[in-house]
């Protein structure tokens, strides 16, 4: 079995995927995306052809250390996502070749289902209450919500204050027992952030992500010991050297790495054990694709230390093209009372429905983060 043929296709809504074939029919999906930077990765994804072509898809580890350590460079969003998203191929195809799960090849599950959270729309208190209960309806036990939009480097107690009421209307409308978890994507600075962790410790949430930007790591640090609350990071971490600091340092309780991002099955499983050492849970992220969930699931279902997953069904960015649309079958996630079973399918546990693909490919699809600016014009944090 040889790798023959590689291909990319960037579909809708900001999804960028990675086919390969081998010489016998084989084929493996990966997705390798960074978000606003679709055609800088899909064009690194190429480059590493000739890593590639010809090479057995079954070693991939090997392919995996040739990517990493033959190119001299390494690391950051963009070598890092390319490298994830074939690396998901390549575990896909040797699912495939053997007709056993990726979660198999790990050792196995060591649970029998994995929990989710689903993300709610936030805009006022009275919208996030509101789809906080739809999502409960639906059967989720847990929801997340965007903090803030910019914010100041001091306590900009309208701000807080706004976002207070929100968290509090979620609250009374969902009860006591039902998990809430807050997504501030670094935006505050340590000032505010010191505040809004102690007005939000009466809320009870389940974790804050990203109170700082993780860059600020003894910022991190410091908030970790002056909260209650488990801190969250690491959508922005690349490879198990992205991760090390966090963990030696002791600030985060939750860390985040992202399958199309952080190395791929191979890396993840590396740092979810890492992490695992340190009494540090696991919640990869993923407001990704079916791909990108299905590589998620495979290491939620092998690793003990998984604790919740995120997905992007509903979520904003995708805009009427959700998860499942680009699946033959598109129940295979199957979420029952907040959780979802095992793919029991070799590989990822999806079935890609290629003609639908290649019928919604938009090679000059491009999807950019807006950028936020505070009220005397100076960029913040998006």
């Amino acid at each position: 079995m040889k790798i023959a043929k590689i291909e990319t296709f960037r579909i809708p809504p900001r999804w960028l995927l990675v086919r390969i074939e081998t010489d016998d029919g084989c084929v493996g999906w990966g997705e390798p995306v960074v978000e606003g930077r679709a055609s800088t990765t899909e064009a690194c994804v190429h480059e590493l052809k000739p890593y590639l072509i010809g090479e057995d898809p079954r070693r991939v580890e090997h392919i995996w250390q040739t990517i990493y350590r033959g190119g001299f460079y390494r690391g950051g969003p963009v070598l890092s996502s390319a490298l994830s998203g074939i690396d998901q191929a390549l575990w896909d195809i040797k699912g495939k070749d053997l007709n056993v799960p990726i979660y198999d090849l790990l050792g196995g599950r060591v649970r029998d289902k994995m929990e989710m959270y689903s993300w709610i729309d936030s805009d006022t208190a009275e919208i996030a209450a509101k789809s906080a209960l739809e999502k409960k309806a639906q059967g989720f036990n847990n929801v997340k919500m965007m903090g803030t939009d910019a914010i100041g480097w001091i306590n900009d107690h309208k701000t807080i204050t706004t976002f207070l009421e929100k968290v509090q209307a979620v609250r009374d409308a969902v009860g006591p027992d039902f998990g809430i978890a807050i997504d501030f994507h670094g935006r505050p600075h340590k000032g505010t952030a010191k505040t809004i962790l102690k007005e939000l410790e009466p809320l009870k949430p389940i974790f804050v992500e990203e109170p700082v930007i993780v860059e600020n790591i003894d910022a991190f640090a410091e908030l970790h010991k002056s909260t209650s609350i488990p801190l969250a990071t690491g959508e922005r971490n690349y490879m198990r050297w992205g991760f090390k600091d966090l963990l030696e340092k002791g600030c985060v309780d939750i860390i985040q790495p992202d399958l199309s991002h952080a190395g791929g099955i191979s890396e993840v499983r590396r740092i979810a054990a890492m992490a695992e050492s340190y009494d540090v849970a696991l919640a990869p992220h993923c407001p990704l694709g079916p791909v990108a969930l299905a590589a998620c699931l495979q290491i939620d279902f092998a690793c003990i230390n998984s604790c919740i997953q995120e997905q992007s069904l509903g979520m904003a960015y995708n805009k009427g093209q959700e998860l499942g649309a680009y699946l033959k079958d598109n129940a295979v996630f199957h979420y029952e009372n907040g959780f979802v079973v095992p793919m029991k399918a070799p590989g990822l546990g999806i079935e890609v429905d290629e003609e639908i693909i290649r019928n919604m490919v938009e090679p000059n699809l491009e999807w950019k983060s807006p950028v936020f600016h505070h009220k005397d014009g100076s960029v913040s944090e998006w």
